[in-house]
């Protein structure tokens, strides 16, 4: 699948008249290994976990935020590939666009597959989301350490489960969601960035 092709389903959701978020490149792109968690701020609260697969970010809504925790199974959501250039956005999507609402770099850093340490296989992650089972060490500037993304069902009601392995970076007296609540971007809260960010309605430049 290309770069084009994988984007399609995020490009057709959004007006990028109206939102400012990144149309991304089509231009294949060098593997990054990056990881990028979004906290946004939209209809329902939650936390968007991505890493970068084959030049795209692969996306997983996780309602309650990643844990530091072996013991806590967090839901993952799987949603639409996003481009590399979301990484670094930051912002208030507009009323009544998809996603509306605002969006924060939680954290961010890079990322290893500890699958494939040993042979190093080319497309071996797109391998491990096809088989439904991920593990990654994280270097982020808030969460460190394995985390295990498991697929529990399949089909148009895919589910998926974030975890964190047992190693030397677990923590279950953390919780970072509720005591490292700051953009790692831009050291900003999500309400100072709704302020800064939220775009001016018609009636209000009329006054």
């Amino acid at each position: 699948m290309t770069k084009s092709e994988s984007l399609k389903k995020y490009r057709e959701k959004r007006d990028f008249n109206r939102s400012s978020e990144p149309f991304g490149d089509d231009k294949p792109s060098k593997p990054k290994a990056i990881f990028v968690i979004h906290k946004h701020d939209a209809r329902n609260l939650h936390y968007d976990f991505r890493i970068e697969v084959k030049g795209v970010l692969k996306s997983w809504a996780v309602p309650k935020g990643p844990s530091t925790d072996p013991r806590e199974k967090r839901l993952a959501l799987p949603t639409e590939d996003h481009p590399l250039e979301y990484a670094d956005f930051e912002g208030t999507i507009p009323e009544d666009e998809y996603g509306a609402g605002t969006v924060m770099v939680w954290d961010a850093g890079t990322y290893r597959n500890l699958k494939t340490d040993a042979n190093k296989k080319k497309g071996a992650m797109t391998q491990a989301i096809k088989a439904g089972h991920v593990t990654i060490w994280l270097e982020g500037k808030k969460l460190k350490g394995g985390y295990a993304l498991i697929r529990t069902e399949q089909d148009k009601n895919e589910r998926w489960l974030l975890v964190k392995t047992d190693d030397d970076k677990a923590d279950a007296r953390r919780n970072p969601v509720s005591t490292e609540p700051k953009s790692v971007l831009t050291g900003r809260t999500l309400a100072e960035i709704r302020k800064e960010t939220t775009p001016k309605s018609k009636d209000s430049e009329s006054r």
